[in-house]
C-alpha cells in the first residue's frame, strides 16, 4: 500500500485527479457559457452551432484548468507532506 503513495507516483495521481474532476468542471463551466450567451444575446434558445462551440471551448478550458489544479496539488501533497 505504501508503494501506491511513494513520491514517484504523483504524477499518476495527478492524472486520476484530472480525469475524475474534468467532467463536472466541464459541465459547470458549459452551463456558465451557455447562460452567459444567452443573456449577452437576449435569445432564450442557443443554435446548435454556438452549443457545439461553447461545449469545445469549455472542454478545452475545463482540461487545461483540472490538469494544472491537479498537477500542482498533487505535488504539494506529496512533495510538502511529513
Amino acid at each position: 500500500m505504501e508503494a501506491i503513495f511513494s513520491q514517484g507516483t504523483w504524477v499518476a495521481w495527478a492524472v486520476l485527479l484530472t480525469a475524475a474532476l474534468f467532467y463536472p468542471v466541464w459541465r459547470l463551466i458549459w452551463m456558465m457559457s451557455v447562460n452567459r450567451w444567452s443573456r449577452k444575446s437576449k435569445q432564450a434558445e442557443v443554435p446548435d452551432e454556438v452549443r457545439t462551440r461553447l461545449k469545445h471551448r469549455a472542454a478545452v478550458t475545463a482540461g487545461l484548468l483540472c490538469f494544472v489544479m491537479a498537477f500542482l496539488y498533487t505535488y504539494w501533497l506529496f512533495h510538502r507532506s511529513p
